[in-house]
């Protein structure tokens, strides 16, 4: 039992630190720069790594619960 709640727990981490470094590159192509104030580059960076946790965990959340439904879903006919 345990065995299992620790491997959900470690596929879930993996799974929010891939989505947000996934999410970090393809954010890296908008050019924000061009659209915020000059000499704001910090600003800048930090919404990036906002916008990549915020978007990249909710794709995770996701893939997750579909996940965690699709196991579920032989209980339907038992």
């Amino acid at each position: 039992m345990y065995n299992q709640i620790g491997q959900q727990a470690l596929v879930g981490v993996l799974s929010h630190a891939f989505f947000i470094g996934i999410t970090f590159f393809a954010l890296r192509a908008v050019m924000l720069e061009k659209v915020v104030k000059k000499n704001h580059v910090f600003q800048v960076q930090v919404l990036y790594i906002l916008v990549s946790i915020a978007i990249g965990a909710s794709v995770s959340n996701f893939f997750l619960s579909m996940s965690g439904w699709s196991r579920q879903l032989p209980y339907i006919f038992s």
